[in-house]
């Protein structure tokens, strides 16, 4: 279903595109997001511009797709809200799911998709989502 624009003050498309998505994490869980952002999900750390380093959390990277982390206190993990990650092989990172421990769920069928979601190791939901076909597919795969 596609929902028709109102004309508003901005009608220009002013809006180009996503710079980061920032979770959350406790404080103190940087070793835990980067072995898994980088060990499991395959991110690249990016370092922090030093005038936001000193309050912690971690900056990953990967083609294109940049992800923060920062520390809340009191923390509570996104259950609902998400990142969507678009992944080349969603087969291959359910195999390193296997061979880590982390545990994925299927993700309910969207015509051009296979997908599922995973948890971080703070709770937060991660979709990951890999085109098939030319979109006219079911998804009966994921």
């Amino acid at each position: 279903m596609t929902r028709s624009r109102k004309p508003n003050a901005c009608d220009a498309e002013v809006i180009v595109g996503f710079d980061h998505v920032q979770l959350s994490m406790p404080t103190g869980g940087e070793e835990q997001a980067r072995a898994f952002y980088c060990g499991v999900l395959g991110f690249t750390e990016r370092e922090k511009p030093a005038a936001l380093a000193g309050r912690g959390g971690c900056w990953f990277q990967s083609a294109g797709a940049e992800l923060h982390l920062g520390v809340a206190d009191p923390f509570h993990p996104s259950a609902k809200a998400h990142p969507a990650l678009l992944v080349s092989d969603l087969d291959a990172l359910r195999a390193a799911f296997d061979r880590t421990g982390v545990p994925f769920t299927e993700g309910i069928p969207l015509p051009g998709y296979v997908r599922g979601d995973v948890r971080d190791p703070f709770g937060n939901r991660i979709e990951l989502m890999q085109k098939i076909g030319d979109g006219s597919s079911s998804g009966t795969d994921g």
